[in-house]
Parts: C-alpha cells; sequence; structure tokens
C-alpha cells in the first residue's frame, strides 16, 4: 500500500494574515552571520602544504608562540654612536 502524498501550497493558512509578520527585510541577518563566522580560504599552493584543518592551527598555534617567545625577549640595545668632529 502507497503512502499518500503530501501537497504543500505556498499559501498562508486561513487563520495568518500576511499584515501579521511585519515587513520582509532582505539580509536582515546576513552582517550577524558574518560576524559570527571565521571562514579563510586558502591559495591552492598553500593548501597542498596542509592535509586538513588540524595541521593548519597547528601551524598557526607555532606561530603565534614564536612570535610570543621573542615579544618576551629584551630588545637589544645599541651603543650610542659618538659624533666625530671634525
Amino acid at each position: 500500500m502507497k503512502k499518500a502524498k503530501v501537497r504543500t501550497t505556498d499559501e498562508l493558512r486561513s487563520e495568518y494574515k500576511r499584515s501579521d509578520f511585519g515587513a520582509l527585510v532582505r539580509g536582515k541577518y546576513a552582517q550577524r552571520l558574518a560576524e559570527a563566522t571565521n571562514v579563510v580560504v586558502l591559495d591552492p599552493s598553500v593548501a597542498k602544504a596542509f592535509p586538513n584543518d588540524r595541521a593548519v592551527n597547528d601551524a598557526l598555534r607555532g606561530l603565534l608562540q614564536q612570535r610570543r617567545a621573542s615579544a618576551r625577549r629584551r630588545p637589544v640595545t645599541r651603543p650610542a654612536r659618538r659624533r666625530v668632529r671634525s
């Protein structure tokens, strides 16, 4: 025995009115979505170096650790230059 097909219509039910829903705004949440996502597209040549997303994250974490370590080191101070009087 076959199941009866459910027909869908694009019309609202009789108890709903279009005016109850307010104005339609295209892209209402586009800005919020763009701020919430964090997608980066790699160049194909760079992507070949990393087999998956974990490898990319590990490499970036390594760079951040190096950066923090170099920032902690004391800057090299150079002796002041002497002016040569002629």
